[in-house]
C-alpha cells in the first residue's frame, strides 16, 4: 500500500473497533486499492491510517468518525496526526456526499447507500476480515456513482467547497473541547435542586393531594378530575399534558404554569447541570459531537452533549452559559453572532426594495417594519408594536401562517391575518418571491440555497393537505435557512484557516447556529475580534449589509 499512497491513488478505508477480553479495544483497518486490499490491526492499523491521512488520498464512510482513531476528540489523549494534517487531508466521504444529494434521506448507512447508488446489496460476511474488505470495496464502488450524481445534480460545488473542508474544522473543534467551571456549576445545581423541590411542594399543595409530578397520567388526573379544568386534547395514554396544553391551562389556574417551570428546571438540571461534569474528558473539558448529516436544513447539530440547545433568552439559560469559561487563565470568551441573517437573506433573495431599504437605512429593522405595517412614524412605535412586527418578520421567514402567528402572539386569528396582509402590502416583493419559490419547488421537487444546496421536498406532492402545507412552508424557508447554514459553515472554515495561518493561539470552541465562540488570549482579543467580524461579514455578497456582532467577557454569558 505504500506505493499506492505515494502515487496518490484513492484508497478506500473501512475500520472497526472490536472489544477484546481486556478493557482496551483493538482497531482493525482495511485499506483497499486498485491492486488489492490489506487488513491490519492494532498499532500497525493506527500507523497506516495516520500515514494515509497525512500523505494519501482516501475514501471512507463518515470521515470525521474515522479520524477519531488517530485524532481523538479529547486533547488529553495522544494523537498520531497534527491539526495541520487534519486540515490537509484529501478524502471523499460517501455519507457526506449522499447527504449533500438528499438531506431528507432517512439514513446514510453504508448498506443503504449501496442499494441506492449501486443498485445492489452489501453482503454479510461471517469472517470479520472479509466483512471489512467487503465494506471497503463497497466504499470504493460508491465513489464514482456519488461523484457523478453530485455533478448531475449541480451539488458538487457545495459538497467540495462547504461540506468537505468543514470536516477538519469540526474534528479540531471536537478535540479542543469546551472548558466548564465545575464549582460554579455545582453551586448552580444546589440552587436549582432547591428550586425544583420548592416547585414540586407548591404544585402538590395546590393539587390538595400527594402525587408524582413527573407522571403525565397522575398530572392529568389532578388537572382534569381533581381541579376540574377542561381537557384540551387526548393521546393514547389519556389526557394530554404537553407544553402547549399546559400553556393554555395556565391562563385559568396557577398549577399548570408551575408544572411548566418545574419541567424546564428539572430537564436542564439533569441534561446540563448534573451531566456536564460527568462528561468531561481526560483534559477536563466537555467534548460535543457536531453532526453534518442529521438536519434536513443543512444546519449542524450537536450531541453528547447537545451544546446548541442551552436556552439563551432565559435567565436560567444564561446561568448555565456562565459556567462555560475560556480554556486557560489569561484568556477571554469571545462570541461572534450574525445579526438577523435569515431576514437579510430574505431581503437579498426577494429583492424587495422596501425590505432592502429598511436594512440599508441603519435604523432599527423591526421598528421600521412596524412603522410600515401599522402606518405610524417610527418614533411612535411602542415596544409592543415592535415586538409584534418582530414576530411577523421571523414568522414570514419560517412560512408561518395567521393561525401560528395568532398562537405565538396570543391574539385573535383575524388580527393576525390582518398583520400578515399588511406586511405583504408593505413588502410586496416578498409575497411575489415566496409564491414563485413555492411554485418552482412544486415543479422541480426541491428548494435550493444561494450556494446550490438542494432540499428535496416530496411533501409538496402529498395528497394530504396538511402535509402539502408543510412542504410549502419548507420550500419558503429553505432558501433562507439553508443559505444561512452554508454561510456560517464557510465562515467557520475561513476563520479556522486565518487563525492557523496567522499563528494565533485563539481556539474556535463552538458553533451555535449563527454564532461562533472562541477562547482567546487577552493580547489577541482585538485582532481575533476584527478577523472574525471581517470574515463573517464578507463570506457572502448580499444586497444588504451582512452584520456580525462581536463581544467578549469572562464566560459565555458575559460574551453576549
Amino acid at each position: 500500500m505504500s506505493r499506492a499512497i505515494e502515487a496518490g491513488e484513492l484508497l478506500a478505508i473501512s475500520l472497526e473497533e472490536s472489544a477484546q477480553a481486556s478493557l482496551f479495544p483493538e482497531v482493525r483497518l482495511c485499506l483497499a486499492g486498485e491492486q488489492g486490499a490489506v487488513v491490519v490491526s492494532g498499532a500497525h492499523a493506527e500507523e497506516l491510517l495516520a500515514r494515509t491521512v497525512r500523505e494519501g488520498r482516501f475514501a471512507a464512510h463518515e470521515v470525521k468518525k474515522l479520524l477519531r482513531t488517530v485524532y481523538p476528540p479529547d486533547s488529553g489523549e495522544p494523537a498520531r496526526i497534527e491539526d495541520a494534517d487534519v486540515r490537509r487531508a484529501r478524502f471523499f466521504d460517501v455519507a457526506l456526499a449522499a447527504y449533500a444529494l438528499n438531506s431528507s434521506a432517512r439514513a446514510y448507512e453504508l448498506g443503504a447507500l449501496v442499494e441506492t447508488y449501486c443498485e445492489g446489496a452489501l453482503p454479510e460476511e461471517k469472517d470479520e476480515d472479509r466483512q471489512l474488505v467487503m465494506q471497503a470495496r463497497a466504499i470504493q464502488a460508491l465513489v464514482g456513482p456519488l461523484r457523478r450524481a453530485l455533478e448531475a445534480d449541480g451539488t458538487l460545488d457545495a459538497y467540495e467547497r462547504i461540506d468537505v473542508p468543514l470536516v477538519a474544522v469540526l474534528a479540531i473543534i471536537e478535540r479542543t473541547g469546551a472548558a466548564i467551571d465545575t464549582d460554579r456549576l455545582e453551586a448552580l445545581g444546589r440552587e436549582t435542586g432547591a428550586s425544583v423541590d420548592e416547585l414540586r411542594a407548591r404544585i402538590i399543595e395546590l393539587a390538595g393531594e400527594d402525587f408524582n409530578v413527573d407522571s403525565p397520567k397522575q398530572l392529568g388526573h389532578i388537572l382534569f378530575e381533581v381541579i376540574g379544568l377542561t381537557p384540551r386534547k387526548k393521546n393514547q395514554r389519556g389526557y394530554s399534558t404537553d407544553a402547549s396544553v399546559l400553556k393554555e391551562l395556565a391562563k385559568e389556574h396557577e398549577l399548570p404554569g408551575l408544572v411548566l417551570r418545574y419541567r424546564e428546571l428539572a430537564k436542564i438540571k439533569s441534561t446540563y447541570i448534573d451531566a456536564l461534569p460527568r462528561l468531561r474528558g481526560a483534559d477536563g473539558r466537555v467534548h460535543t459531537t457536531f453532526n453534518e448529516t442529521v438536519t434536513t436544513t443543512g444546519r449542524l447539530s450537536s450531541s453528547d452533549p447537545n451544546l446548541q440547545n442551552i436556552p439563551v433568552r432565559t435567565d436560567f439559560g444564561r446561568q448555565i452559559r456562565a459556567c462555560f469559561v475560556p480554556l486557560a487563565p489569561g484568556e477571554v470568551f469571545l462570541s461572534a453572532d450574525y445579526s438577523q441573517i435569515e431576514l437579510r437573506l430574505l431581503a437579498h433573495l426577494s429583492g424587495d426594495e422596501g425590505l432592502i431599504e429598511a436594512f440599508c437605512s441603519g435604523e432599527d429593522f423591526h421598528a421600521k417594519t412596524a412603522s410600515r405595517v401599522f402606518g405610524l412614524p417610527v418614533e411612535d412605535i411602542t415596544p409592543e408594536l415592535r415586538s409584534r412586527a418582530k414576530a411577523v418578520n421571523f414568522g414570514i421567514v419560517y412560512g408561518q401562517q395567521a393561525f401560528g402567528l395568532a398562537q405565538s402572539l396570543d391574539i385573535p386569528f383575524g388580527e393576525a391575518k390582518e398583520m400578515i396582509d399588511r406586511y405583504f402590502q408593505a413588502y410586496p416583493g416578498v409575497r411575489t418571491y415566496l409564491d414563485e419559490t413555492v411554485a418552482q419547488a412544486k415543479r422541480e421537487g426541491f428548494a435550493i440555497t444561494m450556494f446550490g444546496r438542494k432540499r428535496h421536498i416530496p411533501e409538496l406532492r402529498a395528497s394530504n393537505a396538511n402535509t402539502r402545507a408543510f412542504g410549502e412552508r419548507t420550500a419558503m424557508n429553505h432558501p433562507m435557512q439553508g443559505s444561512a447554514a452554508d454561510i456560517i459553515k464557510l465562515a467557520m472554515t475561513e476563520v479556522d484557516r486565518r487563525l492557523a495561518e496567522g499563528g494565533f493561539k485563539a481556539k474556535l470552541l463552538l458553533q451555535v447556529h449563527d454564532e461562533l465562540d472562541f477562547s482567546v488570549p487577552e493580547d489577541e482579543v482585538e485582532a481575533v475580534a476584527a478577523l472574525a467580524k471581517e470574515v463573517m461579514e464578507n463570506t457572502a455578497e448580499l444586497k444588504v449589509p451582512l452584520i456580525a456582532d462581536v463581544s467578549w467577557g469572562g464566560n459565555w454569558a458575559e460574551a453576549h
